[in-house]
């Protein structure tokens, strides 16, 4: 029997793209059946081009400032992702809020990760958030983007401890640490049919996820 092909993915950006590394590394080391047909950035200086541009993948920029409205903008980033044909849109920093018509044009098949344990601090500034509010846990929750901002089903969420004298940026050096880890991980499970966007939420393997999806814990499954 043959393998799968691989599935193609569109990653959007709009800094430096550490996420799109992961990715891309997952690639490299055979964990993720995958390859990136292109990554589109909103901002033209986005360190994360580059990247791209080095490993081989074809990027494009869309600037949104090119734009007189968020829809006009969505409606030309469609119309791009369009072109190439791809299973599974990866938002990996990509730092826009999306209008309704792009997110049920992609619905299914459009993932976000969020520096938090959803459905803890949507939206900004998430670990000095925790911190101020004396949590002793933060994380990193990946999810299926839905109509309400950081409000979609979570796929998987990893938690890691708010150590004395943490602040906002050792913090978050070791929530992205796990982020590299569980954003593959969950297209691998999409891309290999283990997952998939129900209108009762997310399934992993036929089985309804919890509230705050699968808790990754020092592996995966």
């Amino acid at each position: 029997m043959s393998a799968a092909a691989p599935a193609r993915l569109a990653v959007l950006i709009s800094g430096r793209g550490s996420n799109l590394q992961a990715f891309i590394d997952a690639i490299a080391g055979g964990t993720l059946n995958a390859q990136i047909s292109v990554v589109i950035s909103n901002n033209p200086g986005a360190a994360g081009l580059c990247r791209a541009a080095t490993a081989g993948i074809p990027t494009r920029c869309i600037d949104h400032r090119d734009f007189a409205s968020r829809e006009a903008f969505d409606r030309a980033l469609a119309a791009e992702l369009a072109n190439w044909d791809v299973q599974l849109v990866i938002l990996a920093g990509f730092m826009r809020i999306l209008t309704p018509a792009f997110v049920q044009a992609f619905s299914g098949r459009l993932v976000n990760v969020h520096p938090s344990l959803l459905p803890k601090y949507p939206g900004l500034n998430t670990h000095q958030r925790a911190l101020d509010a004396g949590d002793t846990e933060a994380g990193v929750t990946v999810h299926f983007v839905t109509l309400e901002l950081d409000g979609g089903p979570p796929i998987i969420q990893s938690r890691v401890p708010i150590l004395p004298g943490d602040t906002a940026h050792t913090l978050a050096d070791r929530v992205i640490a796990r982020e590299h880890i569980i954003y593959p991980l969950a297209a691998q499970w999409f891309i290999s049919g283990r997952l998939q966007l129900t209108d009762n939420g997310a399934r992993l393997d036929g089985e309804a996820l919890p509230a705050t999806g699968f808790d990754y814990l020092d592996g995966g499954c």
